[in-house]
């Protein structure tokens, strides 16, 4: 227990230099390991926070990571790939595991860590609208914010609400307020661009924090971010691969053009996977790689600007509801 004590304070106070041979490795693996955690946690943050529009980390980081594996796990007939460099670079082990023996659940288990962390930091980036709710509630104040206004004119035209958007944002509210916890842990356990609302709800009727955040967080840490595993992993999967680049090259007349491209692009990875990339990659890669990097940084910068945008109109907001109080006051 001293001794652990001892590693975790050297680690706190960012000088492990004082720590020597195997004593430094731990400090070293700590290190990694903690920094790793906070970087799919704050991703997950930045997924479900509700700054602008969510950046949609899923698609940009955590499911192309889970479909390398997939894919690599499939060519190596393994998933103990060397630390390092595994988890910035998979390569295939040095002894290769026999062909078939690579099952759904070996690949779960090697994402696991990622995708949990990753659950976590959206469980956590959902509390924002439940605390603005709940402190709007206690203090009687009308907060800021656009969804919250929202949520209060439904509540007020619960009864007349005609079009599928209002009832199904009612039938969220309802279930939420009705059955609790299981209705939390119901919202939270599938893709649903209504859950702010959830968070919302539950801060208005002052839901007790740790059942909206339990249920959130087994929600999503779990239940949803197994069923999201599941589906990148089946639709990586080896076959489900051939099958879908054989299906691009028999589209008629540009089939076999854009199934090149493809092609080489599995061909450059498998060579990566083998330590062969020093023999030269194909060419294809190159402009898929290069169109999936910019896709990255158009997509962080369009939620940069819709921060800076979100910010603005409250700011704007703020400076007119100020202006027409000093008027009504002349």
């Amino acid at each position: 227990m001293e001794t652990a004590t001892h590693y975790l304070a050297v680690f706190f106070s960012g000088n492990p230099s004082n720590l020597e041979g195997m004593d430094l490795k731990y400090v070293q693996r700590i290190e990694k390991q903690f920094l790793l955690y906070a970087y799919w946690i704050g991703l997950g943050i930045l997924s479900s926070v509700g700054l602008g529009t969510g950046l949609h980390t899923f698609l940009l980081y955590l499911g192309p990571h889970i479909a390398s594996v997939t894919l690599a796990a499939y060519e190596c007939n393994s998933v103990n790939f060397p630390e390092p460099p595994y988890p910035d670079q998979i390569i295939c082990p040095d002894e290769e595991g026999i062909e078939g023996t690579i099952s759904l659940w070996s690949i779960i288990s090697k994402v696991r860590i990622e995708a949990c962390m990753w659950g976590i930091g959206t469980a956590i980036g959902e509390l924002p609208p439940y605390f603005m709710a709940r402190a709007a509630r206690l203090s009687g104040a009308e907060p800021d914010d656009e969804e919250y206004q929202e949520f209060e004119e439904m509540l007020e035209h619960a009864e007349t609400a005609q079009d599928f958007a209002s009832r199904a944002k009612l039938a969220v509210q309802n279930l939420v307020q009705k059955v609790g916890f299981f209705g939390i842990l119901a919202c939270a356990s599938i893709p649903n661009p209504l859950f702010d609302l959830a968070g919302i709800t539950c801060g208005h009727f002052l839901v007790p924090f740790w059942t909206f955040f339990g249920a959130t967080l087994i929600g999503k840490a779990i239940i949803k971010m197994h069923i999201q595993k599941i589906f990148v992993i089946i639709t990586f999967s080896k076959h489900i691969v051939e099958q879908m680049v054989a299906f691009i090259g028999a589209v008629p007349g540009v089939g076999p053009s854009l199934q090149k491209p493809f092609q080489e692009y599995l061909e450059a990875q498998r060579q990566k996977l083998h330590h062969k990339s020093e023999m030269g990659t194909p060419q294809g890669e190159n402009w898929l790689s290069w169109l999936f990097e910019k896709l990255v940084v158009v997509m962080v910068c369009y939620f940069i600007l819709s921060i800076i945008n979100s910010m603005a109109q409250s700011y704007a907001k703020r400076m007119q509801q100020r202006l027409n109080s000093e008027e009504k006051t002349k």
